[in-house]
């Protein structure tokens, strides 16, 4: 394909160089936003009289043809082309002869490929997100399937406290909760339009970007030309957003992996969402967690490579930044990947509530409960913290639990002890009586599920 930038050049580039300059073979997914760009762009330039109302129409209606031609697949992408911008504009010249040449009129590829871009993320950001709050959805219903089965909750991978596995599950609906909010604020800042500023200093003629903005719907214009063309925080910022949401997919993907082990057989998850052995026919391995989790790396790879480049770019627009796609469209390809198949690992997945409740009868987790005991009734908490860890140490020697102790045990420790106390350590007490706010108490998580789901209705 010729290039339609020769003139200072004979545009003839070496073929190892113009392969190694194209973009196409990447850039080439955004088809549909260049296209509408230039509708707009086209229309704008009619509107305001820079070309004839009659060639915009005509330039309009030859860019829809070649969009549905792609869409449809009667027209190929040229592999040979430098770019998606110049493949289209090329093919809108074979067909309408020079007045395909006016549209790139009071523009550059600067301000264009910039214009494509957020579009670009505007819309896999808005799918992202949509996938986002279906995953939080199931994982709420899950935390309200489960609600009430107790568990051992983790310190250090020790456990600590008796809470309910519906409360831990809704940990993971908030973290989802604020990665939907965090997508949403990246891309109010993202739905800026950059066209019109051209290739770095705006232009001479007297266009309108504010009717190319509003009619691709975008909030407003960035107002520094330089900066339109040359930013990228957009990306970055989406990007970061993803490796939150992604660290979030990999530490709950950690524990679902430790919880359907046979150490915990917390959980058992659906044979859809796992594979077997190749050798060991008696293994069920938990692929789909573990993918998420190593894929998290990934992303975080994507995050970390466009700020390398960004990092040393002076103003306004240099090479450099072809490099901000591949990364970016890796990031959204894995994250919508994960997120498909996440939701569908969680929402087949079944709880085991004999072994979660055997597992928090065996760890002393209501001990703190038991220096609580005698805190209420006046004993200061150190002190009360001392004889709990006393009992515990001799529950360790005498191979019993806490619950199994006599009165007796208790009373040589502290006279404040009565037959109450092993209401007071119940496992389901100790759940029931975590009545502040958020706590894991039944009440609570029914609270913050109501939360969650109303949430997601306003979102």
């Amino acid at each position: 394909m010729a290039k339609m930038w020769a003139g200072r050049t004979d545009g003839a580039v070496n073929v190892l160089a113009d392969d190694f300059n194209s973009s196409i073979h990447f850039d080439s997914r955004m088809f549909e936003e260049d296209i509408k760009g230039s509708m707009a762009h086209a229309a704008m330039l009619g509107a305001q009289g820079i070309i004839e109302k009659d060639e915009a129409d005509r330039l309009i209606e030859g860019l829809s043809s070649i969009l549905s031609d792609l869409s449809s697949g009667a027209l190929a992408f040229d592999m040979t082309a430098e770019d998606i911008h110049m493949f289209v504009e090329q093919v809108l010249t074979e067909r309408l002869g020079d007045l395909g040449k006016k549209l790139h009129t009071a523009r550059s590829r600067n301000d264009q490929v910039a214009l494509d871009f957020r579009m670009y993320l505007r819309r896999a950001l808005d799918e992202i997100r949509a996938l986002t709050k279906k995953l939080c959805a199931t994982v709420t219903e899950k935390a309200e399937e489960y609600a009430d089965l107790i568990m051992p909750g983790y310190t250090h991978l020790q456990r600590a406290q008796p809470i309910l596995f519906g409360h831990h599950l809704m940990a993971y609906a908030m973290m989802l909760l604020r990665d939907i909010d965090r997508l949403a604020d990246c891309r109010r800042r993202m739905n800026v339009s950059p066209i019109g500023c051209c290739a770095l200093a705006g232009t001479t003629y007297r266009t309108d970007r504010y009717f190319e903005a509003e009619k691709l719907g975008f909030d407003g214009i960035c107002l520094n030309s330089l900066d339109g063309v040359s930013d990228r925080d957009f990306a970055l910022e989406m990007l970061s957003a993803l490796s939150v949401l992604m660290m979030h997919l990999s530490r709950f993907s950690e524990e679902i992996i430790l919880w359907c082990s046979w150490e915990f057989k917390f959980v058992e998850l659906s044979d859809s969402f796992t594979t077997g052995s190749s050798i060991m026919p008696q293994k069920k391995n938990p692929d789909m967690a573990e993918l998420v989790r190593g894929k998290t790396g990934r992303v975080y790879g994507d995050l970390m490579a466009l700020l390398t480049t960004m990092k040393g770019l002076p103003l306004a627009y240099n090479k450099d930044m072809q490099e901000d796609k591949e990364g970016v469209f890796d990031a959204i390809d894995t994250v919508t990947m994960c997120l498909k198949v996440f939701d569908g690992m969680v929402a087949t997945m079944k709880a085991n509530k004999e072994n979660m409740l055997r597992a928090a009868q065996k760890g002393f987790i209501n001990a703190t409960d038991l220096a609580d005991y005698l805190v209420k009734k006046g004993m200061p908490f150190r002190t009360a913290y001392k004889i709990s860890g006393g009992l515990v140490a001799k529950c360790i020697r005498e191979n019993t639990v806490l619950e199994e102790l006599p009165l007796g045990a208790f009373r040589a420790e502290s006279e404040l002890f009565e037959e109450s106390v092993y209401e007071a350590i119940s496992l389901r007490t100790c759940v029931e009586t975590r009545i502040s706010e958020g706590g894991t108490s039944l009440a609570s998580v029914k609270k913050q599920i109501e939360y969650a789901k109303n949430c997601l209705q306003m979102n």
